[in-house]
C-alpha cells in the first residue's frame, strides 16, 4: 500500500503487515452503560474530561456509542461494536422510542402537560412527546414519565425551556425494548440472549 485511505473488503482481502496477516474480529458485542451525569457522550476526550471509555477501559474491542446523552443528563447508552445495528438504532426511519424521566422543579400546570402532548412550538419545528405520565414527585418537584420518538438535539431539554419549565434532572431509562433496569451510574452490562433479540426484532434485523 502505497496511498493514504487505501481502501479493502474484509470480507475478501488477506492482509499482511511484515508477513503477519491481521485479522479481524467477528465477535460482535452490545452493551447498555449508564452514563453519570458530567460525562461526555464520547468515547475520548482530545481536553481529557470524563468520556465513555473511563467506564469499559477493560473492554478489548473497539465500541462506539448508538445516539448521546448531552453532558447534564445521565441514564441508558448503548455501545457496539455493530456498525448496522447502529446505524439503524440512530435512524429516522426506524426511531427507536427513548423513555426519560424528567424532575422539574415547582409544580407544573395542566396547561404545560397539554402542551408537551400536543406540540411545543420550537425554532426547528414542532415537537411534542408520544405519552407523558405525571408520577409522584418529592415536594417542590414534579415528575414526567415521558416516552418520545424526535432525535432532535436536546429536545426534551427545549421543551422545558419553551414552556418555562427547569429540569432539575433528566434521566433516559429505556431505548425500544432496553431498560436501565438496575444499573447504577457508570456501570453496564452485556445485552444478550431474549433481549437482544428483542431489540434486533424492533430495528427489523433478521
Amino acid at each position: 500500500v502505497r496511498e493514504m485511505g487505501s481502501k479493502f473488503d474484509p470480507e475478501k482481502d488477506k492482509v499482511m503487515v511484515d508477513g503477519e496477516t491481521i485479522t479481524r474480529t467477528l465477535t460482535k458485542s452490545y452493551l447498555a452503560l449508564h452514563k453519570p451525569k458530567g460525562v461526555l457522550s464520547t468515547m475520548f476526550d482530545p481536553e481529557g474530561r470524563p468520556s465513555l471509555d473511563d467506564f469499559i477501559d477493560l473492554r478489548k474491542e473497539r465500541l462506539f456509542h448508538v445516539g448521546r446523552l448531552d453532558k447534564e443528563s445521565e441514564g441508558l447508552l448503548l455501545l457496539t461494536n455493530d456498525g448496522d445495528l447502529a446505524h439503524r438504532a440512530t435512524h429516522p426511519s426506524f426511531s427507536l422510542p427513548k423513555n426519560y424521566l424528567l424532575e422539574l422543579r415547582g409544580m407544573v400546570s395542566k396547561e404545560v402537560v397539554d402542551a408537551f402532548r400536543n406540540g411545543v412550538e420550537l425554532d426547528d419545528g414542532m415537537a411534542k412527546v408520544d405519552k407523558l405520565t405525571v408520577l409522584p414527585g418529592q415536594p417542590g418537584r414534579t415528575l414526567f414519565d415521558v416516552v418520545i420518538h424526535d432525535g432532535r438535539n436536546q429536545i426534551l431539554r427545549r421543551m422545558a425551556a419553551a414552556t418555562g419549565l427547569t429540569i432539575e434532572r433528566l434521566i433516559r431509562i429505556g431505548m425500544g425494548p432496553i431498560k436501565l433496569g438496575e444499573l447504577t451510574p457508570g456501570k453496564w452490562r452485556e445485552i444478550q440472549g431474549a433481549e437482544l433479540l428483542s431489540l434486533q426484532k424492533a430495528l427489523s434485523i433478521k
